[in-house]
């Protein structure tokens, strides 16, 4: 059975995503749009729409052609959005990176996207200088100042002509963000400008976001869900982004304290610490009227316990994957009595089945996979056809590997993953990488890894066969991934075995290693 949504379908948005989102700016005018949660510098609407078109200018001058790849390697600061609707204004295609990336997996997205330009800041360009040998990137910009590299800012003062450049939003990728979708290792996903932009229209139905709001920013903004809900979204309604680099409780309870936050998009991990961190009670938060949680699983009693602290109805959640633009669900703002647990309702133009492992729709109240068809589904993984199709079947389903149930209201609730991926603080962890580390170790025989639970975050946890004869000692295996990946990646915990379970086909049977943690727990 297809399931529809319960809101009026929304017209698909035409419209290149720097025009969607800043095609009022000029109306909004000298209200702040950027706020630097640190330092206080603000950026108005104006200077942001007027920033974006000389840093267009300026790509333009480069030789930065339409259907050029920029990378943008940088934490959240007030100059990200000026530098990403510049792209896009010229024409390219902006790959946002991790900002936690090491130089060996920079380089790895600089050379899939074939990036020809990198936007960094001067804190990561020894990584930054590391990453580009090898690859497409003819020049290295930094958002701040550094000796010795051109700085964004002599874009801004670029004097060059705004390029005309003709954008077909249903084909032209807008932006490509890096997921390892439900297996392997980090693919390309194009978002067109029609698949982002729609999204946004998709989601003001539910998220109710006003012109006099002030949001806190600091999921970040190169992830497809700060990209969507702390930058398209409040930026095309004429919100103000307070911006923060980098999650940090105390700081982050000041800001909302000192710039009277009135909305908070967070991850799991933020919902725990407001709903029970001692810090939380010395903090005025009577401001704050919505907080949203998503990016990762949400037990339904936490949600509970932070709204209570914090005097709201309920803690609102939201669903979806970077393959979705990314969102597909959200739990209505103006619902008073929203289920506990649930991840929301049906966006608008937008269509979900619940599939069995047999292949057909599940019985109401069962449980299935999650599918998905809609404008905001992706175009498609870079360079990958048949990872594509892998994902999304010949009827323009994408089948996200989740596992969800839909309640009489029309709620979801994401009840089990298929696919294998360890979600880290809304970070995606694919075990299969963290394996191909593990075993190039010579004192490791054989490694899996799975996630585990741990004071309500899910983390790696590497199950190892070490050489005979070998000394290694659990901290020994930690520090030795910690060594090779970016910090959310690092294995958190260690069990020594005899064995890997495996099928006879040599693929390792993780399920067994969920059920024996399950049954110790």
């Amino acid at each position: 059975m297809i399931i529809t949504s319960d809101f009026p379908p929304v017209e698909v948005l035409d419209l290149p995503i720097h025009d969607a989102v800043l095609g009022r700016a000029a109306e909004y005018g000298d209200r702040p749009a950027l706020v630097d949660g640190v330092t206080g510098r603000e950026i108005t609407y104006h200077q942001l729409d007027q920033m974006s078109r000389r840093i267009a200018a300026g790509f333009a001058e480069l030789g930065i052609r339409h259907g050029d790849v920029i990378a943008l390697y940088s934490p959240n600061t007030i100059l990200y959005p000026a530098v990403f609707y510049g792209a896009t204004r010229a024409g390219a295609t902006v790959t946002t990176v991790n900002a936690l990336y090491t130089a060996d997996e920079l380089h790895k997205q600089l050379v899939d996207s074939k990036a020809k330009l990198l936007v960094t800041i001067s804190l990561f360009l020894p990584v930054a200088t590391a990453a580009v040998a090898g690859t497409d990137v003819e020049q290295i910009f930094v958002c701040d100042q550094a000796e010795g590299y051109r700085s964004v800012l002599e874009l801004i003062a670029s004097t060059g002509p705004e390029p005309v450049v003709e954008i077909d939003p249903a084909e032209d990728v807008a932006v490509l963000p890096y997921s390892s979708g439900t297996t392997g290792a980090a693919k390309g996903v194009m978002l067109t400008h029609r698949n982002i932009g729609t999204n946004i229209s998709q989601a003001e139905i539910t998220i109710n976001v006003t012109e006099d709001e002030r949001i806190i920013a600091i999921l970040p903004f190169f992830h497809i869900y700060g990209l969507t809900v702390l930058m398209n979204l409040p930026l095309r309604l004429g919100a103000t982004v307070v911006v923060l680099p980098k999650f940090d409780l105390e700081q982050f309870l000041r800001t909302l304290d000192e710039q009277k936050i009135t909305r908070a998009f967070v991850a799991p991990p933020v919902v725990l610490a407001l709903a029970k961190h001692p810090a939380v009670d010395g903090v005025d938060l009577s401001a704050l009227k919505y907080v949203t949680s998503a990016a990762a699983p949400l037990d339904g009693e936490l949600a509970e316990a932070c709204a209570k602290r914090l005097g709201l109805h309920a803690v609102l959640q939201a669903y979806g994957m970077t393959e979705l633009s990314p969102g597909t669900h959200a739990v209505p703002q103006d619902d008073q009595d929203p289920p506990p647990g649930a991840v929301g309702k049906l966006f608008p133009s937008t269509e979900m089945r619940l599939v069995g492992a047999d292949g057909n729709d599940v019985e109401d109240g069962g449980t299935g996979e999650i599918w998905i068809r809609g404008p905001q589904v992706m175009k498609g993984y870079l360079g990958r056809p048949a990872d594509t199709d892998a994902t999304i079947d010949p009827d323009g389903w994408l089948h996200t590997g989740d596992i969800g149930r839909v309640d009489p209201r029309g709620y979801l609730y994401v009840v089990d993953r298929v696919k294998e991926l360890i979600k880290y603080h809304g970070y995606q962890v694919p075990p299969a990488e963290l394996e191909a580390v593990l075993l190039t170790d010579d004192r490791i025989a054989d490694a899996a890894v799975i996630g585990v639970q741990s004071e309500g975050n899910e983390v790696p946890k590497a199950f190892v066969v070490p050489m005979p004869g070998a000394t290694l000692t659990e901290q020994d295996v930690i520090d030795y991934v910690a060594a090779r990946v970016a910090p959310y990646k690092k294995v958190r915990q260690v069990e020594f075995i005899e064995a890997v379970p495996k099928a006879a086909s040599g693929k390792i049977l993780r399920r067994e290693l969920r059920t024996r943690e399950a049954a110790r727990e």
